[in-house]
Order: C-alpha cells, then sequence, then structure tokens
C-alpha cells in the first residue's frame, strides 16, 4: 500500500475510533444505554489515540489539524450510516473543503 493511502487509511480508522467511543458515551448518557457501553467506548478512545500518533505529520499539531478535516467527513458518514441521517448539499460541500485543507496541510511542500 502506497504511503499517502496509507496515511488517509490511519486518519479514517482514527476518525471511526474517535466517533464510536464518544457515540458510546452519548448512548449511556443520552440514550440511556448501559454503563458497560463506557468500556467498549474508552477502548475505543485509546485505539483512536494510538491511531493518530501513526500519523506521518511531522508536528502533533499538523497531524490533529489534518485530522480535524476528515473527523468532519467521518461525522458526517456515521451521520447517514448509523443515525440515518443523509447530509444535506451544504454538509457535503463544507466536508469536500475540509478535506482539501487537510491535503493542503499534510501534503504542501514544506520549506524548514
Amino acid at each position: 500500500m502506497s504511503g499517502p493511502m496509507k496515511t488517509v487509511l490511519i486518519y479514517f480508522a482514527a476518525a471511526l475510533a474517535e466517533i464510536a467511543g464518544c457515540f458510546a458515551f452519548w448512548a449511556w448518557f443520552r440514550l440511556d444505554k448501559s454503563v458497560f457501553w463506557l468500556a467498549p467506548g474508552m477502548l475505543s478512545l485509546a485505539a483512536f489515540a494510538w491511531l493518530l500518533a501513526l500519523s506521518h505529520a511531522d508536528q502533533a499539531g499538523r497531524a490533529y489539524a489534518v485530522y480535524g478535516g476528515v473527523y468532519i467527513v467521518s461525522s458526517l458518514l456515521w451521520l447517514w450510516g448509523v443515525e440515518g441521517h443523509r447530509p444535506d448539499q451544504w454538509d457535503v460541500v463544507g466536508a469536500v473543503i475540509c478535506l482539501v485543507g487537510a491535503g493542503i496541510i499534510l501534503w504542501a511542500p514544506r520549506s524548514i
């Protein structure tokens, strides 16, 4: 697998892990699910942190900035796939803008 594709997959896997972990807390707190939802949620959040640390970004802040764009897209996919609410055209436009920005931040040539 190529470096850029691996990087993209790492970011999307991290987003899935974070969203799933946060949703577990949401389900317990807001949807009256069992407290036992919290254990896999915490494991998922730990997986998120580990995955994000695998990023090829040189600095943590840059990795987090790139992740922000991927997180937005992933959240909208979660909205659609898990919660059953289809994103509207403005959601899609905003998500594309965020991904373009994330790509620029991650892959722009740097003069250090």
